[in-house]
C-alpha cells in the first residue's frame, strides 16, 4: 500500500524531493519572463495581423515612448534627437523636423502642425524602442535627459515594472513569511509544525518554477501572482492533513500510525479540494487571451505538485523529523471554538434576508464595472508615474495608430489622409501624400525617403491622437479610423497600435469573460455532484462563493474605481476556485454529524469543529491578497491582490453565516436529492 511505502521510506522521499527542488532552483534562472501583453493576444486578431504585415514590409515600427526635454531651443532639440536615436534599442526617433523644414521660422508655420512637437520652448520626441530591450533603453535615456527631463510610454511602463518585479516579489515573501508563520503558530500546538507546512508547500512552488523551464517563458503576471497563490490556495491541504494526525496522537496511536490514519482520513477532503480548484483554474487556460493560459497552466501545474507534495513529502518529512515536533510542543495559543456555532446562528435569519438583498444589485452592478485593459498608469511615486503626469500637462494625451493600406492609388490615399484629419481628437497625420506630396511619384526619389512611408506594397500612414490610450473615446476612435480605412480599402486595410491592441483585447476578454465563468461553475458543479452524491448540495456551495465574488467584483462599481480587466477576470475564477475549499470543509463536517443528529444541533457541531480552520485558511488567502496590493506598483498585480485578499474576507464571512443559514433552510430539499444520505430523522 502506497502509505505504508511513504512511512517505511520517509528518508528515500525526502531525499528524491531536496535532490529534485535543488535542481528546480536552478532551472527557474533560465526561464525569461515576458512583460509585453501584446505577446498574449490570439494570432486572428486585427491588430495580430496588421503587425507581421509591417514587419514584413517596413523596417519602421511604431512608436512606444513619449520623450519631453524642457527650456531648449530648436538647435538643441535637434542635438538631443541624435543623442535619443543613438541609444541602443532605440529604432527610431519622430520630431518636428520630421514634419517641416526647422529652418523655416516657427511663426510662418501653422502651430496645428507644430504645437505636437514642440510649444513654449518644451520638445516632444517619439520614439520606438525594440521589445526585449526596454530596461536598458529606458536606463540609457533618463542618463541623458537627467531628472529635470521626462520619458513615458508602453516602453517606460514595461521597464519600470522589469525593474521592480524583483525588489517587489522580495517584498512582498519579506511581510508575507512572517504573517503566516503566525498564523500557522498560532493553528498547532509545536513551534516546528509551521515550518513542515512552508517547507512541504514551498518545495511544490519551487518545483513549479523550476518546471517552467520546459514552457521557455513565463508571463509578468505568472511570475508576479502564481508563486504566492499557489502558497496560498494548498496550504489549506498541509493544515487538514496535520491536523487529523494530531488528532490520531491524541487517541495513543504511535506517530507512523497516527500518519496513516491521518492520511486515510483527510485524503478524500484534500482530494475533493485539489480537485475543484484543479478544474477551476483550468477553465482559464480556455481563455483567447493567453495570458490566461498561461497562468492558468501553471496554476494547475501547481496543485498537482502541492497535491503530491502534501501527500507524499509533508507525512515523510512530519515522521523523519517528528521529534522536532515534540520538542517544540506548546499550549494552544487560541482559546477553544465550543460554542461559537451557536452564537453564529442567531443570525442565520438576518444573513439570509442581508445576502439575498445584495445578489441582484452586486450581479448588475459587477457586469456594469468600468475597466482597464492595459498595464493601466503606474503610480505617481514612480518616476514613470510622474513622468507620464509631466508630459501630459505639458503636451496633452499623443497616442499614435499606424494604417497600412495599399499603395496602388495614391489619390485614395490622398483623400483617405483628409477624412483622418478631419476626425475629432485627431491632432496630424503623417503620410506620403502630405510629408513628400502625392504629386511626386515615389520612383523618383531615395529609398531613405520614402521606407518611411512606403513598401512594395503598403502605405504606412501615421494618425497622432489626443485622446488617450483607452476608454470610450479612443475605442471610438479606433473604431472609426478602421470604418474609415474600410469604406476605402475593404478587408486590405490594417492598423495597430497601443490604443488599437488594447481595443482587441477588450473584444477578446470579453469574451473570454463568458467562457471561463461557465466552464468554471460547471466543472466545479459535476465536481461537487459527484463527490456529495446531490443535486442541491453544489448549487448552495456555488451560490455561495458566488454571492461573495459577486460582491467583491460590484465594490469597485459603487466606489467607482475602474478595474484591471485581467484581474478581474482572473480574481472571478481564483476566489471561486480557492475558496470552494472553504464550504467544502463545512459541508463535508456538517453532512457527518447530520446522520446522528438533527439539523440544527449538527451545524452547531460543524461550526464549532471548523471554524478555526476555515479563520486560518481564509487568513491566509486574504494576508496574499492584501500583501501582493500593497507590495506591487504594477496596476495589474496590485489589483489582482485587492480583489483576492477581499474576496478570500468575503467568502469567509459568507461560508459561516449565509451557508449554515442556507443548509438549514433547505434541510429537507438536500435529504430528498442526496443520494442515501442518511440523515438522522427524530422518532
Amino acid at each position: 500500500m502506497l502509505i505504508n511505502k511513504i512511512i517505511r521510506h520517509k528518508k528515500a522521499v525526502v531525499l528524491i524531493f531536496a535532490i529534485v527542488t535543488v535542481l528546480s532552483i536552478v532551472s527557474q534562472f533560465f526561464v525569461s519572463i515576458n512583460y509585453n501583453m501584446v505577446d498574449y493576444l490570439p494570432d486572428d486578431a486585427p491588430s495580430t495581423e496588421a503587425l507581421e504585415v509591417m514587419e514584413e514590409e517596413f523596417t519602421a515600427t511604431i512608436p512606444n515612448t513619449n520623450v519631453l526635454i524642457q527650456d531648449v531651443s530648436i538647435q538643441e532639440a535637434l542635438q538631443y534627437k541624435e543623442d535619443l536615436a543613438s541609444i541602443d534599442g532605440v529604432s527610431d526617433v519622430v520630431w518636428l523636423d520630421d514634419v517641416i523644414d526647422t529652418r523655416i521660422p516657427l511663426e510662418m508655420v501653422d502651430t496645428d502642425l507644430t504645437s505636437s512637437y514642440y510649444q513654449d520652448g518644451h520638445a516632444l520626441f517619439s520614439l520606438t524602442i525594440e521589445s526585449g530591450a526596454e530596461v536598458e533603453a529606458v536606463d540609457s535615456i533618463y542618463t541623458l535627459i537627467g531628472e529635470e527631463n521626462a520619458a513615458s510610454g508602453e516602453a517606460v511602463n514595461t521597464a519600470t515594472s522589469q525593474n521592480m518585479a524583483g525588489t517587489e516579489s522580495f517584498y512582498a515573501a519579506a511581510l508575507l513569511i512572517p504573517i503566516i508563520i503566525i498564523i500557522l503558530v498560532l493553528s498547532t500546538n509545536s513551534w516546528a509544525e509551521p515550518l513542515f507546512f512552508l517547507v512541504a508547500i514551498g518545495v511544490s512552488v519551487l518545483i513549479n518554477l523550476g518546471t517552467n523551464i520546459f514552457l521557455g517563458e513565463i508571463s509578468f503576471v505568472t511570475q508576479s501572482v502564481a508563486p504566492i497563490l499557489q502558497l496560498a490556495v494548498s496550504l489549506d491541504y498541509a493544515i487538514f492533513l496535520l491536523h487529523n494526525f494530531s488528532d490520531e496522537l491524541k487517541k495513543g496511536h504511535s506517530p507512523e500510525q497516527a500518519m496513516a490514519n491521518a492520511m486515510k482520513s483527510s485524503f478524500p477532503v484534500i482530494f475533493v479540494s485539489a480537485v475543484t480548484t484543479f478544474f477551476g483554474f483550468m477553465s482559464l487556460m480556455l481563455m483567447d487571451f493567453q495570458i490566461g493560459a498561461d497562468l492558468g497552466l501553471n496554476l494547475v501545474k501547481g496543485i498537482v505538485l502541492s497535491f503530491i507534495s502534501v501527500v507524499v513529502l509533508l507525512p515523510a518529512l512530519t515522521l523523519y523529523l517528528y521529534k522536532w515536533i515534540e520538542k517544540t510542543q506548546h499550549k494552544s495559543l487560541i482559546p477553544s471554538f465550543s460554542g461559537v456555532g451557536g452564537k453564529i446562528l442567531k443570525f442565520r435569519v438576518p444573513a439570509l434576508v442581508l445576502v439575498f438583498l445584495l445578489i441582484v444589485p452586486s450581479f448588475l452592478a459587477q457586469g456594469s464595472t468600468s475597466f482597464i485593459y492595459g498595464l493601466g498608469d503606474l503610480p505617481e511615486t514612480t518616476r514613470a508615474g510622474a513622468d507620464a503626469q509631466l508630459i501630459e500637462d505639458t503636451f496633452g494625451q499623443s497616442t499614435p495608430i499606424v494604417m497600412l493600406v495599399p499603395n496602388d492609388d495614391v489619390g485614395v490615399e490622398e483623400e483617405l489622409v483628409a477624412d483622418l484629419e478631419s476626425l475629432t481628437n485627431v491632432d496630424s497625420v503623417m503620410s506620403y501624400t502630405n510629408m513628400i506630396g502625392a504629386a511626386i511619384p515615389a520612383d523618383f526619389l531615395d529609398e531613405s525617403i520614402t521606407s518611411e512611408f512606403q513598401s512594395e506594397n503598403y502605405s504606412r500612414i501615421m494618425v497622432f491622437t489626443d485622446a488617450g490610450v483607452e476608454g470610450d473615446i479612443p475605442f471610438q476612435l479606433v473604431e472609426d479610423v478602421r470604418n474609415l480605412a474600410s469604406s476605402y480599402y475593404g478587408d486590405a486595410a490594417y492598423s495597430l497600435g497601443e490604443s488599437v491592441t488594447l481595443y482587441d483585447m477588450r473584444e477578446t476578454v470579453t469574451k473570454d469573460n463568458q467562457v471561463v465563468n461557465i466552464m468554471t461553475i460547471v466543472t466545479i458543479a459535476i465536481v461537487l455532484m459527484i463527490t456529495f452524491r446531490s443535486l442541491t448540495i453544489p448549487i448552495i456551495l456555488l451560490l455561495t462563493i458566488q454571492a461573495a465574488v459577486w460582491i467583491n467584483l460590484a465594490i469597485p462599481y459603487f466606489t467607482n474605481d475602474p478595474l484591471v480587466f485581467v484581474g478581474y477576470l482572473i480574481v472571478s475564477t481564483v476566489q471561486l476556485a480557492a475558496t470552494i475549499d472553504y464550504g467544502i470543509l463545512l459541508m463535508e463536517t456538517y453532512k457527518h454529524h447530520r446522520q446522528t443528529m438533527p439539523a440544527y444541533q449538527a451545524m452547531k457541531k460543524a461550526l464549532d469543529e471548523k471554524i478555526f480552520s476555515i479563520i486560518i485558511s481564509a487568513s491566509i488567502l486574504s494576508s496574499v491578497g492584501f500583501i501582493l496590493w500593497f507590495t506591487s506598483s504594477n496596476p495589474t498585480v496590485s489589483s489582482i491582490g485587492l480583489l483576492l485578499g477581499r474576496g478570500a474576507a468575503l467568502a469567509f464571512i459568507l461560508v459561516i453565516a449565509f451557508l449554515p443559514a442556507m443548509l438549514l433552510l433547505f434541510d429537507k430539499w438536500i435529504k430528498k436529492t442526496t443520494h442515501k444520505p442518511n440523515f438522522y430523522e427524530e422518532e
